[in-house]
């Protein structure tokens, strides 16, 4: 199982903010040459990811870029240069359609060859931020067998959309919804954007909570401290997995009798809640991994 929990934004040319982010607790550090990066800096930010990238993944974190959009000719350059064995994948901002992804699946497998990288080896999460991207969720996530995620960029979307961002976030609420939906039926991990007021906690965790309840799996931090809440959050509680250990244990005691079905604590277990509870019990799994020695 792929663990998205917390991905971190990283400015590709701050060599001492690049150095930092090797001991932030994110499952994922993106090194960014795209909003974070001013135009005048954007060769040197690649240059800087291309050298310093290698190291970035001594305690086992997964190292993406995030690219500049199709749109601004930078992206295959940028790829270009920060390419290798060390890097999990890559994201890519404002994405609309399926001829985006073909273009970066193109783009992507040249370069792979060229390096002497197996072709499909870098992992893709596109941004979807703005009323086509979003509707055209699913397509654009079932396009290449590269994408593990589709990320919702709220900032964008309702600069595209034309309406005020509030503190609310009634106005994203659709949008966001529907790429959450549109993941989980192309079986990707959705990715809920940033939180811009990293100083509240309490605003924080609410925006986190909603995400959940959405069904979103990781999100987007712009500062370390929103780590921590993101890897609780995105994780299940221990009594939920011990009572899902509980459920396939008395599914398969079942099955063994040869019934169809079994009562746990005066509820009825049946297939969907056995699939949910072995669905968590590989999430637990896989973040018990990802906690072990670096």
């Amino acid at each position: 199982m792929e663990l998205l929990r917390s991905l971190i934004f990283v400015p590709g040319n701050r060599a001492n903010m690049l150095e930092k982010a090797r001991d932030f607790p994110a499952d994922v550090i993106v090194a960014d040459l795209d909003d974070s990066v001013p135009p005048g800096e954007k060769v040197a930010a690649r240059e800087m990811v291309q050298q310093v990238g290698p190291s970035m993944c001594a305690r086992g974190q997964k190292l993406m870029v995030r690219l500049n959009s199709l749109d601004t000719g930078l992206t295959r350059d940028e790829l270009e240069a920060v390419i290798g064995p060390h890097l999990y994948g890559f994201s890519l901002g404002k994405v609309e359609s399926t001829f985006d992804i073909q273009e970066m699946e193109r783009i992507a497998g040249t370069l792979e060859v060229a390096h002497g990288l197996e072709r499909g080896l870098l992992r893709l999460i596109p941004w979807l931020e703005s009323a086509r991207g979003v509707h055209f969720a699913y397509e654009i996530a079932t396009a290449s067998p590269r994408i593990v995620g589709v990320a919702f960029g709220g900032e964008d979307y309702t600069q595209d959309m034309g309406v005020r961002r509030t503190e609310s976030g009634e106005e994203v609420y659709h949008a966001r919804a529907q790429v959450a939906v549109a993941a989980r039926a192309a079986r990707v991990v959705a990715l809920d954007g940033v939180y811009v007021r990293f100083r509240d906690q309490e605003g924080l965790e609410a925006d986190v909570e909603q995400a959940v309840t959405m069904g979103y799996k990781g999100k987007f931090a712009i500062h370390p401290s929103q780590i921590e809440t993101f890897n609780r959050k995105f994780s299940p509680w221990p009594e939920d997995v011990e009572y899902a250990r509980r459920v396939v244990q008395a599914w398969e005691e079942a099955e063994a009798g040869g019934r169809g079905s079994v009562a746990l604590d005066g509820n009825m277990v049946d297939v969907p809640v056995v699939k949910r509870a072995r669905d968590l019990l590989e999430l637990a799994e896989a973040i018990e991994a990802a906690s072990g020695p670096k």
